[in-house]
């Protein structure tokens, strides 16, 4: 079971990566702390509602694309709908933005949690 410290941890590091993500060229563009906070979230139960039934849908996509490639795809439809729900949260260059952001946004969380060892 998921502790409830360790969840607003991991939301808190996604909010400050999706700040770190906003101040390199990525053309991922967030208003303030408090716009990555909600993105954070949404991000979040896009991933825990909306990400299962992307990846029943492109599971016969798996035949013809590798696992990575769906991933990615996966995630970049994640970080587009978060960026259309979230006012303060705009992808100025469309889905190659989404496609650096969500490399991005992987890397540094990754890291950042290493960091924090959760």
């Amino acid at each position: 079971m998921v502790n409830i410290v360790q969840l607003l941890i991991v939301w808190l590091d996604t909010a400050v990566s999706f700040v770190i993500i906003s101040k390199i060229p990525t053309g991922v563009e967030i208003d303030d702390f408090q716009k990555a906070l909600i993105s954070a979230g949404v991000v979040g139960l896009l991933n825990a509602l909306v990400r299962p039934l992307l990846a029943m849908v492109a599971l016969p996509l798996s035949v013809v694309f590798s696992d990575l490639i769906l991933r990615l795809l996966l995630n970049m439809i994640i970080f587009g709908l978060a960026a259309y729900l979230v006012q303060g949260f705009r992808l100025r260059w469309g889905l190659w933005s989404a496609l650096l952001g969500s490399i991005a946004l992987v890397f540094i969380n990754n890291f950042l949690l290493s960091l924090l060892s959760v």
